[in-house]
């Protein structure tokens, strides 16, 4: 698939992003080598293929749940303007 430079702009409008002109063809043939990647990847056939987490099926190293601090919240509450029933009271921001 082939991005036109008009594509990229409107995908970059849509995003928010600013890209400078002289950058726009060439994000157009990295944006559609990305999508002609991602095509030639959908026709492979994945049957029997176990989905993985990580390319080196590593498992993630977990640490004990245990509180390693101690409970400070009267103390910084004590400076905070405003506390209520244990939480802090801000301002109201939206109508």
């Amino acid at each position: 698939m082939s991005l036109t430079t008009d594509e990229v702009r409107k995908i970059a409008h849509l995003a928010r992003l600013g890209i400078d002109e002289q950058d726009v063809a060439s994000y157009a043939m990295d944006l559609s080598s990305v999508l002609d990647l991602m095509t030639s990847m959908s026709d492979l056939n994945t049957e029997g293929v176990t989905p993985m987490a990580h390319p080196l099926d590593q498992v993630q190293r977990l640490r004990p749940d245990t509180v390693t601090e101690q409970n400070s919240r009267e103390k910084f509450q004590a400076i905070a303007p405003q506390v209520e029933a244990g939480l802090y009271l801000v301002p109201k921001v939206i109508e």
